[in-house]
């Protein structure tokens, strides 16, 4: 059996992958467990970060090929793909950077009697075999974010990459073994559900690291055996509070970035602003102009700058999503249409009914959705109504309202005047309620992935000291 790799644009074959069955899988859980059981077989620390190294240079070497890739499988604008490309290599050499950081700690024992004579300290030890299954909206990035920090820890590692763009986690894989990584510390593990859903609740599995749907996720969490940890990170409904009289013409570029670009697929896009009300008619038909500029098309365009939905039936969805909205009430303002079998025109809609699907559920699509408000108390109000929170977003030139909406919004990161998709590598990025659990980010990452052991040292008063002679 193969995976067969459409190119989102055209939906022409631009490659496949060979799958792997359960019997090859539980070879591999067999010999990941056996490796990390076996202490003499961890590789130093020194060469860990050589691998890494050699590996973040490989990357460079190949850096346009790498975005050439991003582009063609998973759909996202070639100018886009160079970042991720940048930004994947900058992951790999995060993670050997964090190895000359991470230690461990003194910890004080003689703070009370009790403690008294002792000697106290921590190191950190790699958790065990990690299993992780990936995303397509980030297909190089997210693996390096994944595998990377397994890698580093010394962490035997299977990856299960999204079935859309498994050729980006190949060829990263491919690259760590040129670096110098043996294949038994990572293994490309493209399967089907059935045998993800038995390697990551499989009870040789240490640590599973999940990016993607929270159904998905959440059902894999309750399954899992018991003892395994985890990190899950989903999506949310990103919003932005815009606080009055706050220049239109300095926010709304930041909005057409942080909800248009990939075309909206990103866990944190920019898709509920919420805005002043005498102020909704003019913010809106500015945001609007703004999203009916942007040229969509072909991802390997240099100006394209809103590619294709990774699948015709996504587009399907959003469709439906947008004329039921409309139905609803919501006036559109820009978009609104489909432009062939995986585009879509990057779309606003105003004032869509708080229980329409679009205002309810995570779009991931070009689409933003702008509500008009009162008070600000009841913007914050609706903008902490679902169940879902991850980075949220306050625009004002005012202090004191932009720590009142740090304090109020429900969010693990609040973005003053800038877009709810920001993100660098190095800080922490979680979502909260069903949003996620655990925290994403190299270092956070690579803490997950390992554990903490403390020695204490007791050693009274004239016992076990040296004989002195002379």
């Amino acid at each position: 059996m193969s995976w067969q790799v459409l190119n989102p644009f055209g939906q022409e074959p631009i490659g496949s992958v060979e799958l792997v069955g359960w019997p090859q899988v539980d070879r591999w859980l067999d010999e990941a467990s056996a490796l990390h059981a076996n202490r003499k077989a961890l590789l130093p620390i020194h060469e860990r970060i050589a691998i890494l190294q050699r590996a973040s240079a490989l990357m460079r070497e190949r850096d346009e090929a790498l975005a050439l890739q991003i582009a063609r499988e998973g759909g996202k604008p070639i100018v886009d793909a160079r970042v991720e490309t940048s930004r994947a290599i900058q992951s790999v050499e995060l993670c050997a950077h964090e190895l000359f950081a991470s230690g461990g700690r003194e910890i004080p024992m003689d703070l009370t009697q009790a403690g008294e004579g002792r000697k106290a300290y921590t190191f950190r030890e790699p958790i065990g075999p990690v299993v992780a299954i990936s995303a397509f909206n980030h297909p190089l990035n997210l693996i390096a974010h994944q595998v990377g920090p397994a890698v580093a820890t010394g962490c035997p590692v299977l990856v299960k990459p999204a079935k859309d763009t498994p050729l980006s986690c190949q060829s990263f894989v491919e690259i760590l073994y040129e670096a110098g990584l043996d294949e038994h510390w990572c293994r490309f593990a493209p399967c089907t559900d059935d045998v993800a859903e038995r390697m990551v609740t499989d009870p040789r599995t240490a640590f599973f690291s999940f990016i993607g749907s929270a159904r998905v996720g959440w059902m894999l969490r309750s399954k899992l055996a018991p003892g395994t940890r985890l990190a899950l990170e989903h999506g949310g409904a990103a919003p932005v509070i815009i606080d009055e009289q706050v220049p239109h013409d300095v926010v709304i570029p930041a909005l057409l970035k942080g909800g248009y670009y990939h075309s909206g697929q990103v866990c944190v896009s920019v898709q509920r602003v919420f805005v002043p009300q005498n102020e909704l008619a003019d913010f809106a038909a500015k945001l609007g102009a703004g999203a009916e500029k942007l040229v969509v098309g072909d991802p390997v365009r240099d100006d394209t700058q809103c590619g294709p939905l990774i699948r015709p039936a996504e587009v399907d969805r959003i469709e439906t999503w947008v004329d039921a909205a409309v139905q609803g009430g919501a006036s559109i303002v820009a978009g609104g249409k489909r432009i062939g079998p995986t585009l879509y025109r990057p779309t606003v809609l105003v004032n869509p009914a708080r229980d329409a699907k679009v205002s309810q559920e995570e779009v991931f699509g070009p689409l933003i959705c702008v509500y008009g408000y009162d008070s600000i108390d009841t913007a914050i109000e609706q903008a902490n109504a679902l169940p879902y929170a991850f980075q949220a977003a306050v625009f004002t030139e005012r202090v004191h309202i932009a720590d009142y909406c740090v304090d109020a919004l429900a969010a693990s990161a609040v973005m003053v005047n800038d877009h709810t998709a920001f993100r660098v590598d190095w800080m922490p990025f979680a979502g909260r309620r069903q949003s996620g659990l655990g925290t994403g980010g190299i270092g956070y990452t690579m803490a997950d992935m390992s554990t903490e052991k403390m020695v204490v040292k007791n050693t009274p008063s004239g016992s076990f000291a040296p004989e002195v002679s002379g």
